[in-house]
């Protein structure tokens, strides 16, 4: 049995934006989509702002299932949901 580690980015609106299977693509697109503003992206971790980086979102998912995180800036929020899918 295989168990495959999916990435989810979701846009402004909530809707699907786009499915990875690697950290560093999904955090690329997010920077690219939430970075429109005039203010930096920050990511909400262990209630501090965090600048992100693939670093701090692979040790945010690591060993995890279903998780949420939300890159925010002054021009909305985008989110990444980790799961696994199983063959």
């Amino acid at each position: 049995m295989t168990k495959l580690n999916i990435y989810c980015l979701f846009d402004r609106t909530g809707s699907l934006y786009a499915v990875y299977s690697s950290i560093k693509a999904v955090h690329r697109d997010a920077l690219k989509l939430c970075n429109s503003g005039i203010f930096p992206v920050y990511v909400n971790y262990e209630s501090e702002k965090k600048s992100p980086n693939p670093t701090l979102l692979r040790n945010i998912f690591k060993g995890e299932t279903d998780v949420k995180i939300d890159y925010f800036s002054d021009n909305g929020k985008i989110t990444i949901l980790k799961t696994s899918l199983r063959e």
